[in-house]
C-alpha cells in the first residue's frame, strides 16, 4: 500500500480498478485547511491524462507493470505475434494494442511488451531503430545549400521528413519517440 503523501514520479498506482502512471505530483500546504496532494496521473492502458486532488493519508495500492523482452515474429491479420526470448512462447496482440509501435518496427525485432495481472496492454519499440527508405522523390541537384526536407516511406510504410539528400535504398536512423530522422547509416 501506498499514501498520496509518498506520491513520486514514475510510480504506478491502482485506483478505481484502473491502473495510472504518476506524471507530475506537488504538495500543496494552503495557508488555511488541510495539506492536499495535486498530481497528475496517466492511465497506462488508454493514455488518457487525468489531474486530481488527493489526500496524503489516502492509500492505494501500488501497481507492478511487468516489462519483458520480447521479439516481433509475424502479423496474421489483425493479430501481432511476438516471441518471448526466454521461453519461447508466441503471444498473440490485436492491432489496437501494438499499432502505435508499429510504425516502426519490422520482423525478427526485439520490442518491449508491458503487461499488468497478465494482460499485455502496450508494446514499445526500441528508441532508435535503422529503417530503409522504401520511396522518396530524388533530391535536386544544388538544392542541398539550404536546410529542406521531403517526405519520405519507410520500409514500414510510416511516413516521415528526411532531409533532401536522402534517397530511396538509404538506410536511416529514426527516433521512434518523436517520429523524426536522426542520421544516414553506412
Amino acid at each position: 500500500m501506498l499514501t498520496a503523501g509518498d506520491f513520486r514520479k514514475g510510480i504506478t498506482i491502482e485506483m478505481d480498478g484502473k491502473v495510472y502512471v504518476i506524471v507530475e505530483f506537488q504538495h500543496v500546504k494552503p495557508g488555511k485547511g488541510a495539506a492536499f496532494v495535486r498530481a497528475k496521473i496517466k492511465n497506462v492502458v488508454t493514455g488518457q491524462v487525468l489531474e486530481q486532488t488527493f489526500n496524503p493519508s489516502s492509500k492505494y495500492e501500488n501497481a507492478h507493470i511487468e516489462r519483458r523482452e520480447m521479439q516481433y515474429s509475424y502479423n496474421d491479420g489483425g493479430l501481432y505475434y511476438f516471441m518471448d526470448l526466454e521461453t519461447y512462447e508466441m503471444l498473440p496482440l490485436n492491432r489496437d494494442v501494438v499499432a502505435e509501435a508499429m510504425k516502426y518496427v519490422k520482423e525478427e525485432m526485439t520490442v518491449t511488451v508491458q503487461s499488468y495481472k497478465g494482460a499485455a496492454f502496450s508494446v514499445e519499440p526500441p528508441n532508435f531503430v535503422e529503417l530503409v527508405v522504401a520511396e522518396t522523390e530524388p533530391g535536386v541537384q544544388g538544392d542541398t545549400s539550404k536546410a529542406g526536407n521531403k517526405p519520405a516511406k519507410l520500409e514500414t510504410g510510416t511516413n516521415i521528413n528526411v532531409p533532401l539528400f536522402v534517397n530511396t535504398g538509404d538506410k536511416i536512423r529514426v527516433d521512434t519517440r518523436t517520429g523524426t530522422y536522426m542520421e544516414r547509416v553506412k
